[in-house]
């Protein structure tokens, strides 16, 4: 018999996220839309559970566009209905886990501001489905300065960047060492908010584990491809994974080649699954296709083990958002005349 997991409404929850994930598309629905016009698959989508969100937008946005804001609307409300039903040790976890969505909306509005778009532009591009409210976030869009907005950032969510980070910004207008710095503190948030001992939890706990060992090679790699000195890679190293430790991240990085820096890692559990990665010519969107797959493998891998716990929960989210990703990419690729094989090929199955 499964046991519950800790403090919080499990067998409610573990219901309530059975039925949502019998709602998600099927790889038939994808197909189908393989087979449309951008236009038929927004109406497909609709009938599936986006028609609010569709209906919602439609004033304001059409073709691509809507199809987009509509399927990151619906995903946010998602979500946000999931957390704010949740209680105790759970509802920590979750929020913990939500918490992605608040750096990514950061850097959603951080990039925005670089790039001088208007607060309407970015605020489409916005997931609301964190720890942050609206109110929060048009705070942060709001905020005078940089140091204003991550001061707001830290107070609501408590990760934090370094002076360093700040200046780093301020004198070369990049943020890739603010965003590194912020994904660390976000795990390692996760990691500590796992605080139960069962089975359950403790399998929760080895796959975000093995997230941060995924995240590492995806630097890796990224840095082999764009020839970035691998002595910078100190500062990128995301500690508390399972097994790529900084000793071993330190020696790809410093491997001469993709092929060599790879080979540093054949020690991983994960090795074996991303050897089809260099089957290939190594580009990035391949690199990212790969990691996003693998994810998706294990999540699912444990979707059944323990109903009574966080892990169909987050299983259910993982999914609901590689639902719409896949969506997405299929938009996409259709109305950049990509054909369809091509597409198929993009999407995380």
């Amino acid at each position: 018999m499964f046991k519950r997991s800790g403090t919080g409404n499990y067998a409610y929850m573990s219901a309530r996220v059975k039925a949502k994930t019998s709602k998600l598309l099927k790889e038939e629905d994808y197909n189908k839309m393989l087979m449309m016009s951008v236009p038929e698959i927004s109406h497909y989508i609709s009938e599936a559970g986006y028609s609010k969100e569709m209906n919602d937008l439609g004033t304001r946005h059409a073709g691509i566009d809507l199809l987009e804001y509509a399927t990151y609307m619906n995903m946010s409300k998602q979500f946000r209905s999931i957390l704010e039903s949740a209680n105790g040790e759970l509802k920590t976890m979750i929020a913990a886990y939500l918490t992605k969505w608040d750096f990514e909306n950061l850097k959603v509005v951080l990039r925005g501001k670089n790039y001088g778009l208007t607060p309407d532009m970015i605020r489409e591009d916005l997931v609301i489905a964190g720890s942050l409210k609206e109110d929060d976030i048009e705070r942060i869009i709001s905020a005078p300065s940089i140091e204003d907005a991550l001061a707001i950032f830290k107070s609501k969510t408590g990760l934090s960047v370094s002076d360093e980070a700040i200046h780093l910004y301020k004198e070369e207008n990049v943020l890739t060492r603010i965003e590194d710095e912020l994904s660390i503190g976000y795990y390692k948030s996760v990691l500590d908010s796992i605080t139960g001992k069962d089975r359950a939890t403790n399998i929760f706990r080895t796959y975000i584990k093995y997230v941060i060992d995924l995240k590492n090679i995806e630097t890796i790699m990224k840095f082999k491809m764009e020839n970035v000195d691998g002595s910078l890679a100190a500062d990128f190293f995301i500690p508390g994974g399972a097994q790529l430790t900084d000793k071993i991240f330190a020696q790809a990085n410093a491997a001469p080649t993709i092929e060599a820096a790879f080979n540093e890692l054949q020690s991983l559990k994960v090795f074996e699954e991303l050897k089809t990665m260099l089957s290939q010519t190594p580009n990035i969107s391949l690199l990212i296709l790969t990691m996003e797959r693998f994810r998706l493998k294990m999540a699912i891998q444990v979707s059944h083990t323990y109903p009574l716990s966080v892990l169909p929960v987050v299983v259910y989210m993982i999914m609901k958002e590689d639902e719409v990703k896949k969506i997405r990419t299929i938009a996409h690729g259709i109305n950049s005349g990509l054909d369809r094989d091509t597409i198929k090929n993009l999407l995380v199955i």
